[in-house]
């Protein structure tokens, strides 16, 4: 992809995007929550083609899908996706480089390679999660690094 391409792609993130880094519990998951990156870019369903042009751009990650307000979302889940086309866009990014430096700084910190979480990391983590209820005005959310800690001390997880 071009130097021009990801300008103009960052700034239609920066106006028409999303970068979301969340706690999502689970109870099958070994310390009962996991941090998901995911960056999602809308547009009105009929310019869903721009959508697919951008899933290309990206070689062929992630879905697109039509919501029910004639809207249709592109959605890129997942670390090392998102750390791909973060690292790519950061350059030109203005309204949501904080986010994006936010996020690499987690993806970053993250256990790979075969490194197992820790609920002493994941709480760590959990708190610079916290920082995108500013940022990306989060009304919703309800999953924090408080709630996290307080599983954590009621419950005998590894």
């Amino acid at each position: 992809m071009t130097k021009e391409e990801c300008a103009y792609i960052a700034g239609f993130l920066d106006g028409d995007g999303c970068i979301m880094l969340q706690l999502v519990y689970r109870n099958d998951y070994v310390l009962g929550y996991q941090i998901r990156a995911s960056i999602v870019f809308y547009q009105k369903q009929q310019h869903r083609s721009f959508l697919n042009w951008l899933q290309q751009q990206f070689g062929g990650i992630g879905y697109i899908r039509n919501r029910n307000d004639e809207m249709s979302e592109y959605t890129i889940v997942g670390i090392t996706s998102v750390e791909h086309v973060l690292t790519m866009l950061l350059p030109y990014l203005k309204l949501k480089q904080s986010q994006a430096e936010i996020a690499l700084k987690v993806i970053k910190q993250m256990p790979g390679s075969g490194r197992k979480m820790t609920k002493e990391k994941l709480l760590e983590l959990a708190k610079e999660v916290d920082r995108f209820i500013e940022l990306n005005y989060s009304k919703k959310r309800t999953n924090t690094s408080l709630k996290v800690k307080e599983f954590f001390d009621t419950q005998h997880r590894i």
